[in-house]
């Protein structure tokens, strides 16, 4: 018998809180994380805003030469690895004697090492590169970082599969533990703000210049952010024999390509997702309490997803609260699917559904329920969290309400 998946721990590093406790919180109330971009002059760009978290402190969770040594989207993945082992009350002892391992998702997790780099080199011409901002370079030196930090020994996994890479990382975490091969996986995903992102989204007229109004008629464009999210996944048996606490249950994961266009998703590729996803879970779409929604607030983007959403769940579309988180926090790129996990975990546990700020006008193409600005009560059994990213690589998750 293949093993039951269960959450038993979540750390966030997001604009709008650090932890879930300050994350959660905020998410119900609506809060906004999108404020003027400081870390870099943005006066040349058509846009001025982002998601940027602007309280974090990295030496809360490191020490000071780690901090030094390492780049932002590696600080920001040992907060979140920390704070998800607290919540999970994993012990030292715990994750040397269980078979542990890391999975971890990224768009551009090392480039801010390379802007430096860059800087440095092409610009001000300097004739020496630290050798510390070379080692920063391959996007595997941050779950790297993470399992030096905690002494997790056993797998090591990075996926670059931009946008839906945080629902990669947990979906291959799910698999270790289902075949046996870890006992405990931490999994999530992690990225810095940077010019890279910030710029290109802007040529693209991708970024909306005040806020991201996802399946709004009137919607912009998305809202570049930064952040990480990590849980902990642990069979059902491991979690029952050290009394852990349980959030959810992780049923199943579909993956798909478009095999098509680099930047406009495909219909029948993202509804193939969301089928593959239900059918591992062993359920089908008349069991769906909630949606997760990519959502970024483009005009393709929530349209094809709206469009994919009617073509699996037929009438029932309209009766399925369908929100979207990133209307609050940015689009964090490859940790966005990992927070959007943590946010369905917490809405089975709790049985209540964050909204989707920013939502003034109906769309005819985008008739969904995205529950408009305000979160609401609603019983939640089973979540499905869509992810979808460039290159047509598209994921989606199936989590459940634990029940003892």
């Amino acid at each position: 018998m293949t093993k039951r998946v269960v959450i038993t721990g979540l750390g966030v590093v997001s604009s709008i809180g650090i932890g879930w406790r300050d994350f959660w919180h905020s998410l119900l109330a609506g809060t906004s994380g999108i404020s003027p971009v400081t870390s870099f002059d943005t006066s040349d760009h058509f846009t001025r805003k982002g998601g940027e978290i602007k309280q974090f402190r990295p030496e809360r969770f490191m020490p000071e030469e780690d901090v030094k040594f390492h780049n932002r989207a590696s600080h920001f993945a040992v907060a979140a690895a920390r704070l998800a082992l607290e919540d999970s009350r994993l012990t030292d002892d715990d994750l040397s004697r269980c078979g542990t391992g890391i999975c971890m998702g990224t768009t551009l997790g090392s480039v801010q090492s390379v802007e430096i780099i860059n800087e440095m080199d092409v610009i001000r011409k300097e004739q020496t590169i630290p050798a510390e901002l070379i080692g920063q370079v391959p996007t595997h030196s941050t779950p790297s970082l993470v399992s030096r930090h905690f002494g997790i020994k056993g797998p090591l996994m990075m996926f670059s599969t931009a946008c839906a890479a945080g629902n990669y990382a947990i979906g291959y975490g799910f698999d270790l533990i289902q075949l046996g091969k870890a006992d405990i996986v931490l999994v999530g995903g992690s990225d810095p703000f940077s010019k890279v992102a910030f710029t290109g989204f802007n040529q693209l007229s991708a970024v909306a210049p005040e806020q991201c109004q996802p399946f709004d008629k009137n919607r912009k464009g998305m809202m570049v952010a930064e952040g990480a999210g990590i849980l902990v996944l642990e069979s059902l048996d491991n979690a029952r024999e050290r009394s852990a606490p349980i959030y959810a249950e992780l049923l199943g994961y579909g993956l798909s390509c478009d095999a098509g266009h680099m930047t406009n998703p495909s219909i029948d590729g993202v509804a193939t997702c969301m089928v593959k996803a239900l059918q591992a879970a062993g359920i089908d779409a008349n069991d769906v309490d909630y949606i997760s929604a990519h959502g970024t607030g483009t005009l393709a983007n929530d349209k094809t997803e709206c469009a994919a959403i009617k073509k699996v769940f037929g009438d029932r579309y309209r009766e399925i609260p369908i929100s979207s988180i990133k209307s609050m926090i940015g689009h964090t790129m490859g940790a966005a699917s990992a927070l959007e996990a943590i946010c369905c975990a917490l809405t089975v546990k709790h049985d209540i559904i964050p909204p989707t700020i920013n939502w003034e006008t109906a769309d005819p193409e985008c008739d969904v329920d995205c529950v408009p600005n305000r979160a609401r009560e609603h019983v939640v059994t089973i979540a499905l969290n869509n992810s979808y990213a460039f290159g047509g690589n598209n994921a989606s998750l199936v989590l459940k309400k634990y029940i003892a």
